[in-house]
């Protein structure tokens, strides 16, 4: 599902002649930043995302929504080597190219072997074309089954603490969206992460939930956080408002969230509630929360393991 396609989430609420007037353009460079954790990198509480270029016509379109993130002063960039079948990094490399020491530029591997991944990285360089990379994240972990080759004999991890000792990647970090027990298996497996990247939007608390299981941890280690999906797809957009899904994700304890977006109207939506964002208190939280919970669960959340119907062990009980 395609999220807003032309203004109007951001504005619910707002008296008629306010909700249709055309709003004022964003102005450049007032989104605010955070520490990124423990790289000590300042970033964007926003972050523009490679992951929907392909609901796009042609490249020529993603290119303008990147540079129209660039000139609102967006400097965290999302990217994995699988995206569009590496058409997105060919895209922030074109934009990006000239500016590059003025981004955080990140990208991903799902290979789990560390000859697969080197190729992978690679590629992604060339596609970027840059030396490094900010941040080289291990991507989609879905399966326990995943850590084990990852951190077993030639696994994924070899390669990526070598590109971080030779230089051609600054941050290592590692993503999923499916199961918060197999990032649990991940962050037992090892101690050197600098990033993690999960779903966090306001139903997630009510089901198998990241917010829950995951963020904590994540916290208490001072990784530097990244939060996706904060409209669950547009389906929490039945619910809530656009500013109410940012807003409460901003909310968390988190440093950066990936916005999805396939125009520039999405994009300058989400600028400006960046830029006026303020943390929702406990009871504003709890009230998103209430609302959002009535949409829990796999019909909403399809990228998460389905575990209503299956006979669960203890660790996968509903939370």
């Amino acid at each position: 599902m395609q999220r807003r396609m032309f203004v109007g989430g951001v504005f619910a609420g707002l008296p008629a002649s306010a909700a249709f007037a055309r709003p004022a353009k964003p102005r450049a460079g007032d989104i605010p930043m955070r520490v990124f954790g423990k790289t000590g990198v300042r970033i964007t509480i926003i972050g523009q995302a490679g992951g929907r270029f392909p609901l796009l016509p042609d490249k020529d379109e993603a290119r303008q929504i990147v540079q129209r993130a660039y000139d609102l002063g967006i400097t965290y960039f999302d990217c994995a080597h699988g995206y569009w079948n590496g058409q997105s990094e060919e895209v922030f490399g074109d934009v990006l190219k000239d500016r590059r020491k003025d981004v955080f530029l990140a990208t991903k591997s799902s290979k789990r072997t560390r000859q697969e991944a080197e190729d992978e990285l690679h590629e992604s360089l060339g596609r970027l074309k840059t030396d490094h990379v900010d941040l080289w994240q291990m991507h989609a972990l879905n399966e326990k089954e995943e850590v084990a080759r990852i951190f077993g004999p030639g696994g994924a991890v070899e390669a990526f603490e070598a590109a971080k000792k030779a230089g051609k990647c600054r941050f290592i970090g590692f993503t999923g969206h499916h199961d918060p027990y197999v990032h649990q298996e991940m962050l037992k497996a090892y101690d050197k992460y600098d990033t993690i990247f999960m779903p966090l939007h306001a139903a997630d608390p009510a089901y198998l939930s990241f917010e829950k299981l995951v963020l904590p941890t994540a916290v208490e280690r001072g990784l530097g956080i990244q939060g996706m999906k904060p409209f669950a797809n547009a389906k929490l957009l039945s619910e809530l408002s656009a500013r109410d899904c940012l807003s409460y994700v901003l909310s968390l304890p988190i440093h950066c969230v990936s916005v999805g977006c396939t125009t520039i109207g999405q994009l300058e939506d989400d600028v400006r509630i960046a830029q006026s964002f303020r943390p929702l208190s406990a009871d504003q939280m709890a009230s998103l929360r209430d609302r959002a919970a009535r949409m829990k669960g796999p019909i909403t959340e399809d990228w998460k393991r389905n575990i209503q119907n299956a006979a669960l062990p203890a660790t996968h009980q509903d939370v």
